[in-house]
């Protein structure tokens, strides 16, 4: 049994424990059950899911950050009487692999408020991506792809 399943069903039974049965009473049997797990985790004999956890909890607080500052910026903008738009199509080349990657990846960019991801080249190995600020094109290659696509591919290996 994964340890995550396994993490689930400690929830489960910490509701079960608690006669709670809501959202925050799951949550907390999660955190409870990876506590017990992170505790007994010699008797697993691998630690690959508690590395993941904390590659997912940083990729999420890293898209978070990405989407707050993006969020300000095209606030700041519409507020401000000066247009600061320089817009510009970037092709950014793709270092992940699979359908579920490259589909991840063009959705969190599009999430992103300034980028739109256009499409994908035939082979799959580029990225077409409409930028609204786009000061200098490696900059924001090199952006996506040591932040966004790096943290992306260690969540998803």
């Amino acid at each position: 049994m994964s340890q995550f399943l396994f993490n689930i069903l400690l929830a489960f039974a910490w509701m079960l424990l608690t006669g709670e049965s809501s959202a925050p009473s799951f949550i907390s049997g999660m955190v409870v059950g990876y506590l017990i797990l992170w505790m007994s985790r010699s008797a697993f004999g691998k630690e690959t899911y508690f590395s993941k956890i904390r590659q997912v909890t940083g990729f999420v607080l890293y898209f978070l950050k990405e989407l707050i500052l993006a969020n300000l910026r095209v606030a700041f903008d519409i507020l401000t009487p000066k247009n600061y738009l320089d817009p510009g199509i970037v092709e950014v080349p793709l270092d992940v692999e699979t359908d579920l990657e490259i589909t991840l990846f063009a959705n969190l960019v599009t999430l992103t408020p300034g980028t739109l991801s256009l499409d994908v080249s035939d082979d799959r190995k580029t990225l077409f991506v409409h930028v609204m600020y786009l000061e200098d094109e490696e900059q924001f290659r090199r952006e996506l792809k040591d932040g966004l696509e790096k943290r992306l591919i260690g969540v998803m290996r």
